[in-house]
């Protein structure tokens, strides 16, 4: 009913949270089905800030319990003195939100008069019944709050005014108890009643107010400027009619709290107790009894006659203020309700708490991945994988060494491995969902598995696709039935099961990507694969992102250390500049430790509109405790067999994604390969491939094209060994010397065929670019000659003497022109073999198709 001052609250809150009976007082409005407007949504924002910032974070509605609450306890840190001071206080501060309140109600009450004089005339702006119902049961609320204003009034100032004999300090501890104002308090909560009547009428009220604000400009003029005097000639308040309708609304549901201040600072002894402890259980009772009658009040009948129902339900990370909390969404068919989870105590219903809740109508989504997790943060994860693993494998060994291992042993452990994961589950962050209402409030929810947060936006999106038109919510019963409605009884914790589970996977779980098929557009795509289990390791991963292309090719593999692993979640995801990355779909595979092995095992799931190609190998096998961040080892200056066997292909990405861009926007540039980009963007893009081949491809997608182009020729330039041995130079050089075409380009491709593998198909996928390079030479003026000028020196080396070395030495002058004549005569065949890019992952069973 009243705000109170500072120490009342610090009293209140020692026994029951002051933001609870504020929420209550929500709840108790939204169980009317009473839309807020905005107005008064804003003053009720205000309102939380400034007398509940305790709360502000976790607040949540809860249905109210007159059985379960029970009367506060008599505080006993503080002496008599202190607490009647306090009462004093609080008793100040009734009297001064009183006045407050009865000048809203002056101000709403005043063109009521003048309103009903014009109904009588030929151009009325209200109708007689219109003001009756605008005014309905003001006029009486007034008088009920004049009489309490008034006799709480008088006996402060009689109190005041009360003169006290120096040094008598017995008069001084008892003055405290002579003042008395609970039959004040009970005869004002004993005409409660009233304000069943006006919030009845309420609704019918507010909808006279906005019809005539938007038909009549004269009661729009007076329903958005009403102003109410602040008790001086200068200071004066504005208010919309429709948030002085709000008024007795917001008053009457503060009445517990007031009286749980007043009562919390009133000795037993004192002759208010009892008094106040009846207005108290009168408030409840009234309180109650709306929470009763809303209870029959479940059915909401949406627009076209539609119900509104219970979609989906389940547990993702809210964050308000930088803070991350565990809350339970509920997603209806009109709106999507945050709650807080209230665990009973034994005997007792589990109950839902209120956080917030938007209108699907005209809400907007926009998923981002999350930023990097700064270095602190992640210590204290790997920290947290560390004690979990731990406790894991000592759980483990009880369980094996005696299978009768105390419950009550197995319960602790169990208990500690989900708290422990229940704070991975809020820190672990990928991705984030914002939503975005059409009045203004927005929410983030945060994610640590894209499969999960596409769950969550198709589902919303779907029914925001569908114009629902959204009915004032009843907040208290959609809050207190969550408990019967829920689908989702608990957080999606691996550790619930921490037993022995033969079926799941232990051990590496590799996944090659290969190709996507049955894009019906062009897209730069990538796939994103996570596999579930305990949180001891990385769940997840991505590729790097494909050219623009109806067939993307990646050819990338992906490694998982996995515990407990029972599914593995792919999604194809396509980039564009500027706007959201969309999911073009998404598959679950069901991961068999009795039908994966060793051998690769091939298969072709479809994701949407894209068939996307990919091959799985397992190999079990005991793991170590989780390690820090693994670095991804450097790919610049280490040999080529190295780089091509630690990323599973033949062909290096390095060398394919420069290629692929280079081919996208490069074909055409005037000296293509002969110009170099700036050192400072080629070094930066070298920096990148060293450290994360997806930021790197990320980044080769917005660099310049001749720094694409020099990180190529850097990658070559600077392999410890040349793409082609060292060994073939003299043998290519004796072939040079046969004067016929055909046998002498026989006589190389012959050479070339004793090369390492990755050398051999990086070599071949090279030559191949540089050839469709140079049909363009007529405007990247870049011939083959040219072209073999530039790329001879970084790819073939003359032996250096005395390293194994004992043929005739080449002077500097001959072995330029052997590197280019050998690079030209290569360019120069037509009938080259093709590249292979990748090991490839077959195996003896035939393909496996899983479809959506």
């Amino acid at each position: 009913m009243l705000r109170t001052a500072t120490l009342s609250r610090r009293a209140e809150r020692t026994c029951f949270s002051a933001m609870d009976v504020y929420q209550e007082a929500v709840q108790y409005l939204e169980s009317q089905n009473i839309p807020v407007s905005a107005a008064v949504a804003e003053e009720a924002d205000v309102l939380e800030e400034d007398v509940f910032p305790e709360e502000a974070v976790s607040c949540f509605l809860s249905p109210l319990n007159t059985e379960s609450v029970d009367f506060p306890d008599t505080p006993t840190t503080c002496s008599k003195e202190e607490m009647l001071e306090r009462r004093l206080t609080v008793l100040k501060g009734i009297l001064e939100s009183e006045e407050v309140y009865l000048r809203e109600l002056d101000t709403l009450l005043m063109p009521m008069k003048a309103l009903r004089a014009s109904a009588g005339t030929s151009q009325p702006v209200l109708s007689s019944q219109q003001v009756q119902t605008v005014f309905y049961q003001v006029p009486e609320l007034r008088d009920v709050h004049q009489t309490f204003y008034s006799g709480l009034k008088a006996r402060l100032s009689a109190y005041d005014q009360t003169e006290i004999s120096p040094g008598n300090e017995t008069e001084m501890r008892c003055r405290g108890f002579e003042l008395v104002v609970g039959d004040l308090f009970q005869k004002m909560v004993s005409q409660i009643g009233l304000y069943g009547g006006f919030i009845e009428n309420y609704v019918k009220a507010v909808e006279v107010v906005r019809k005539c604000t938007h038909s009549d400009p004269r009661f729009r003029t007076l329903a958005e400027s009403m102003m109410s005097n602040n008790g001086t000639d200068k200071a004066r308040t504005t208010y919309t009619f429709e948030a002085l309708l709000y008024k007795p609304l917001d008053r009457v549901t503060k009445t517990t709290l007031v009286l749980q201040d007043l009562l919390k600072t009133t000795p037993t002894e004192h002759r208010d107790y009892t008094a106040l402890q009846e207005a108290l259980r009168l408030s409840r009772s009234f309180l109650s009894g709306v929470n009763e009658s809303s209870q029959s009040k479940r059915e909401v009948t949406l627009s076209r006659g539609m119900r509104r129902q219970l979609m989906r339900d389940g547990f993702v990370v809210d964050v308000s203020e930088s803070e991350r909390s565990l809350r339970h969404l509920f997603l209806y068919t009109d709106l999507l309700l945050c709650t807080r989870f209230k665990h009973a105590n034994r005997g007792k219903q589990d109950q839902y708490r209120f956080c917030w809740y938007l209108p699907l109508a005209g809400l907007r989504l926009h998923w981002v991945a999350d930023k990097e997790r700064p270095p602190e943060t992640n210590v204290r994860l790997h920290s947290i994988r560390t004690k979990m693993y731990v406790l894991r494998q000592q759980l483990l060994q009880q369980l094996r060494q005696n299978p009768k291992t105390s419950r009550s042993l197995a319960a602790r452990s169990q208990k500690k491995l989900e708290q422990m994961e229940l704070m991975l589950l809020t820190h672990l962050i990928a991705y984030r969902l914002e939503l975005h209402s059409p009045s203004g409030k927005s929410h983030a929810l945060l994610f640590s598995s894209l499969y999960e947060l596409e769950e969550w936006r198709q589902a919303i999106l779907k029914l925001t696709t569908a114009n629902i038109e959204t009915v004032p919510p009843d907040l208290l019963t959609l809050t207190s039935s969550c408990v019967k409605l829920r689908m989702t009884q608990q957080p999606p914790l691996h550790s619930t099961d921490a037993g022995l589970n033969e079926e799941a996977l232990c051990g590496t779980l590799s996944v090659a990507i290969d190709s996507g098929a049955g894009l019906q557009q062009p897209a730069c795509m990538y796939v994103c694969v996570e596999v579930d289990g305990f949180k001891f390791y990385d769940q997840q991963t991505q590729t790097h992102s494909s050219v623009l292309s109806l067939n993307p090719h990646w050819d990338q593999e992906l490694s998982f250390q996995v515990d407990g692993a029972q599914n593995l979640r792919v999604l194809c995801v396509s980039q564009s500049n500027g706007q959201d990355d969309t999911v073009l779909g998404k598959n679950t595979v069901k991961l068999d430790s009795k039908t994966l092995n060793k051998r690769w095992k091939k298969q072709t799931l479809q994701l949407g509109q894209v068939e996307l190609t990919l091959s799985l190998k397992y190999c079990p096998h005991p793991l170590g405790p989780p390690s820090s961040t693994v670095q991804q080892p450097p790919i610049f200056g280490v040999p080529i067999e190295t780089v091509a066997k630690q990323e599973g292909v033949l062909v290096p990405h390095v060398v394919r994604c420069c290629v692929e861009e280079v081919e996208r926007r490069g074909m055409d540039e005037v000296g293509i390969y002969r110009i170099s980009g700036t050192t400072s963007e080629i070094s930066t893009l070298k920096a990148a491939f060293n450290n994360n081949l997806r930021e790197a491809v990320t980044k080769l997608r917005s660099a310049e094209v001749n720094a694409v182009s020099g990180v190529l020729k850097l990658y070559f330039r600077e392999l410890p060994e040349p793409l082609i041995p060292t060994e073939l130079f003299q043998s290519l050089t004796r072939s040079l010397d046969i004067q016929e075409q055909n046998p002498r380009l026989v006589s190389m491709l012959s050479l070339l065929q004793s090369c390492p593998d990755a050398n051999r198909h990086t070599f071949l996928y090279l030559l191949h670019h540089l050839q469709r390079i140079s049909e363009r030479q007529h405007i990247n003026k870049m011939s083959l000659l040219n072209l073999a000028t530039v790329f001879g020196p970084s790819l073939l080396r003359p032996p250096v003497a005395g390293q194994g070395h004992h043929g005739p030495t080449v002077d500097i002058s001959q072995e330029v022109v052997v590197q280019v004549q050998v690079v030209f005569s290569y360019l120069q065949c037509n009938n080259l073999p093709e590249a292979q890019l990748s090991l490839p992952h077959d195996s003896d069973t035939e393909d496996e198709a899983t479809h959506i």
